[in-house]
């Protein structure tokens, strides 16, 4: 495999830190960009005790000269970005009729206008190249709808239809991009919403009980997903959309 170099969005934690690990594995130099940079470190040294390559980058991805700035630590310090994948996400489980426009705001922000901010600055380099791959988190919720999450299951339906058209424009220049999207998986940010509700053992035993194998997912069964998008083998593979749930989508 390829040293090439790739940066994960929301690396800190959950998914991405398993995207990270699983990439560095596959001999990809990772930047690990997060908020949360004390957890990026915590990644960044578990890829470099497996023998990786790995730097932390301070990125918000709801701000673009945030996106810019990391990138161009990206580019001083390990080279033009060729792997990306966007795994930043957040959301808060409530009905819909109870929501505002700031909480609106928030989850379009980071879960939809932060892919639009990596990939438009990422993308020119990799179009110089001649070579790319871009990885986007969905979600089920944005496949089929979820009870409790509209906003982010819209805004995650605008990341599969994004990354589509991505896919389209790139397709003749040696550019991939593709959706992988989680079911229920058993994450930092899930802990969190679930303590937050009353209900929580209920909540997520309904996740479970949704799923045909009746269990959460893992981060690394989505992180091997992701890791073969950005693989050298999937080079005449774009444009798809991949649940990664157990069965709970099956389209």
């Amino acid at each position: 495999m390829t040293e090439r170099v790739a940066m994960v969005t929301g690396g800190g934690r959950g998914i991405g830190r398993e995207i990270c690990r699983a990439l560095a594995a596959d001999g990809r130099k990772v930047a690990v960009a997060d908020l949360r940079t004390e957890e990026a470190a915590e990644t960044a040294e578990l890829v470099r005790q497996a023998g990786g390559t790995a730097i932390v980058v301070a990125m918000d991805v709801t701000d673009s000269d945030s996106v810019q700035q990391g990138i161009l630590q990206v580019i001083d310090e390990l080279g033009a970005v060729e792997v990306l994948v966007n795994c930043a996400g957040w959301d808060d489980l409530k009905p819909f009729l109870t929501t505002d426009e700031a909480f609106w705001d928030r989850i379009i922000e980071i879960n939809y206008k932060g892919v639009l901010r990596t990939v438009h600055a990422c993308l020119p380099s990799m179009v110089e190249a001649g070579w790319g791959r871009i990885v986007n988190i969905g979600s089920d919720a944005g496949r089929v709808g979820s009870s409790l999450e509209a906003v982010y299951s819209g805004a995650k339906g605008g990341v599969i239809a994004f990354s589509k058209t991505i896919a389209r424009e790139m397709a003749r220049k040696g550019i991939t991009v593709n959706t992988v999207c989680p079911g229920p998986t058993a994450t930092p940010l899930i802990d969190e919403i679930v303590s937050a509700s009353p209900s929580g053992d209920k909540v997520i035993g309904a996740m479970a009980n949704a799923v045909p194998m009746k269990r959460l997912g893992q981060p690394h069964e989505v992180a091997s997903a992701v890791a073969y998008f950005a693989s050298e083998a999937a080079g005449f593979v774009t444009g798809q959309t991949l649940s990664v749930s157990g069965g709970l989508t099956m389209a």
